[in-house]
Formats: structure tokens, sequence, C-alpha cells
């Protein structure tokens, strides 16, 4: 008898081992990160590289042209998606399409990132002139938004597809000027509230296009909240987050918050913010991250681009990926702690997924 219950419980671990291999053996992208933010089996960790110059200049076109036609830019991150084991395809290209929509005058560089030179809202007053454009009749705008669609034709099921939009603070340092809206946060708390509240409106609707468009997620970059401390994020830009994030939410659509720059002093309210995914720059304790995040986000990070992955060799990048690894837990993603960078060696960017492909999880 018991040698019968020993047969039948070996019998039980080999079929459900079986049964695991199934699961993870035979993932796309998609599968693979709706798998991994839930805490099921994947076959190796996701890889959540961003990619934006180095993606231009892979396939052969300036920054120029990939900013301001989407056909280029969902060619270049396609191919470096299955070139490289990326596995979410991304709309990001620079901070300024919500911008330029609102009437700032964005110049195009050639092969450059666009750059803004003159701020819309010089005073405060400046802002009863201000109207949030409507997506689908702004130029750089809908141009992401057909981006979207384009993934969703021909990528359709294969990666999971992350929309863009800037964050409440960021598009108001955007419109203002950081420095600015800084001191107004200080001194003109009324001012810098009503800028942000327009500048969420202006999210939640790009955010409506692009998921309509066929975005599983929507990425919010809120770059310039790394600038502030924890009592000003708590008290005046976190609540602007949770309620972008409710937003997109009831839209059907997850959220990966992306705050590059040191967030050390405020990371144990970033998660606050409900975010599916909460990107982790370099300089930040990856451990101590994936720490505060459990439970509540998927921490995704968070080698450094620059000396890791532009400056370093294959042994450099194989020692810092498997570091975050031995951070992470069943939930983390692995990624730069921002944009690749636009020199990266190939031989880099390649070790990053076959690092992933060969740890065993």
């Amino acid at each position: 008898m018991a040698l019968c219950q020993t047969a039948s419980c070996f019998h039980n671990l080999v079929f459900n081992w079986r049964k695991y291999e199934r699961q993870v053996m035979l993932l796309n992208s998609l599968e693979r990160v709706n798998n991994r933010i839930k805490g099921k089996p994947v076959d190796r960790v996701p890889n959540l590289n961003i990619i934006m110059q180095f993606a231009a200049r892979y396939i052969g076109v300036n920054y120029g042209k990939y900013c301001t036609d989407y056909r280029y830019l969902v060619e270049a991150n396609i191919k470096c998606c299955r070139d490289f084991g990326i596995d979410m395809l991304s709309v990001i290209s620079d901070p300024f399409r919500e911008t330029a929509s609102f009437g700032t005058n964005i110049t195009i560089n050639f092969d450059d990132t666009p750059s803004c030179k003159d701020h819309l809202i010089k005073e405060c007053a400046d802002i009863k002139n201000l109207i949030v454009p409507d997506p689908l009749s702004s130029e750089r705008m809908l141009d992401r938004i057909k981006a979207v669609e384009l993934y969703s034709k021909d990528a359709k099921g294969e990666f999971p597809i992350l929309g863009w939009v800037e964050g409440p603070l960021a598009e108001a340092c955007d419109l203002r000027g950081i420095s600015n809206m800084l001191v107004d946060i200080l001194e003109e708390p009324d001012f810098a509230n009503e800028l942000m509240e327009i500048c969420l409106e202006g999210a939640v609707r790009f955010s409506r296009e692009q998921i309509k468009a066929g975005a599983h997620y929507i990425g919010v970059g809120d770059a310039a909240a790394s600038l502030v401390g924890p009592e000003i994020y708590k008290s005046t830009i976190l609540p602007f987050e949770m309620r972008l994030v409710d937003e997109i939410h009831r839209l059907g659509a997850r959220v990966k918050l992306h705050i590059c720059g040191n967030i050390a002093n405020i990371l144990r309210y970033v998660p606050l913010s409900g975010a599916d995914i909460i990107d982790i720059d370099w300089m930040v304790d990856f451990k101590e991250a994936v720490r505060v995040m459990k439970g509540a986000a998927s921490a995704c990070g968070n080698y450094d681009p620059v000396r890791i992955l532009l400056q370093g060799g294959r042994e450099d990048v194989e020692k810092s990926v498997c570091e975050c690894l031995k951070a992470a837990d069943g939930r983390t993603f692995i990624a730069a702690g921002c944009e690749v960078p636009k020199y990266t060696p190939v031989e880099n960017l390649k070790a990053v997924y076959e690092t992933l492909a060969h740890t065993r999880i």
C-alpha cells in the first residue's frame, strides 16, 4: 500500500511538472508579461527595456523621422523586440507630443530628440488661454495613436502594447518650465493645481484614444516627480497620479509608471499611485524597491543604462542582470533604469536577453 502511494505521489509530481512545462514553454511576449504581472509561471523573466534612439538607429532612420512618422517607430520597435527579446512594444519617443498639441512651439531636430525652447505658460495668467487638445485633431498625438493601431494590426496577440502619456506634473513642467513649476507649487499652489488639473484631463483623453486603438498598457512619464521631496510628492503630486491611474484602469488598461531619477526619498509613496508596473532607475536600491512594491506593484529595473549597456562589456551586462534577478520576486520585470542609449553595442543588448533566457527562475 505504501509503495502504491509513493508511486502515485511520484506520478502526480511528474504530471504536475509536465503541466508546468506546458504552461511556460510556449509563451509569447504578451502571455509572458501577463503571467508575470499576476505572479504566474513564466519561461523567463520578461525584458522591458525602453528603446527609442537606439531603435531608430538600428533600422537606419534619423530620429526626426522616427518621432514624426509612426510607421518608422512601429517598424523599429517590432524589429528590436524580435531581434533582442524585448517583451513590450512602446510608442514612446519624446515628451512633447501633448505639449505641441497644447500650442507650444516644438523644434523637430534631424537626428536628436525634439526640443522646447520657449514655454507656452510664461505667466500664471496665461492659463486662461489653455485649451485641452483633442487627440484625434492634434498631429503629434494622432501620430502616436496611429502607431498603436499599426501595432495592433502587425503584432496583434504577440506583444503587449504600451501607449504613453505625460504625467500631470511632467506635462505642467513642459508647459511652464521645470524651475518655474517647482517654484509655483510652493508660491502659487492654486495655479499649480489648476495647471496640473488641465494636464490630467489631457492625459486621460490621450489615454482613452490609445486604449481604443489597442493599447494594453499606458506608460505614464512623470520624471519631474523625482525632483520633489516626500511631503510635496505625497500631498501634491501623488493625488494627481492616483486619479490618472484610476481613470486608465477604468478605461480598461494597466499602467506602467516611469519616474526616472533617484526616487529613494519618495519610494514608499509611489506604490500608492495604483500603477501596475513601476520603473526603478539605476541609482535606487533595487532589492529595497522590490520589497516596497511587494503586493502592490511590479518593480521594473534597474541596471545602469550608460555604465553597463553603453560602456560595459558582455560580462558587465550578465553580472548586472543577474544581480537584478537575485533581488527580484515573482512579479518583477528586468530592464535598464531608463532608455537604452543610442550607441549601445548590439552585443550588449543581446546579452540581456541571453542572460534572462539562460537563468533558471
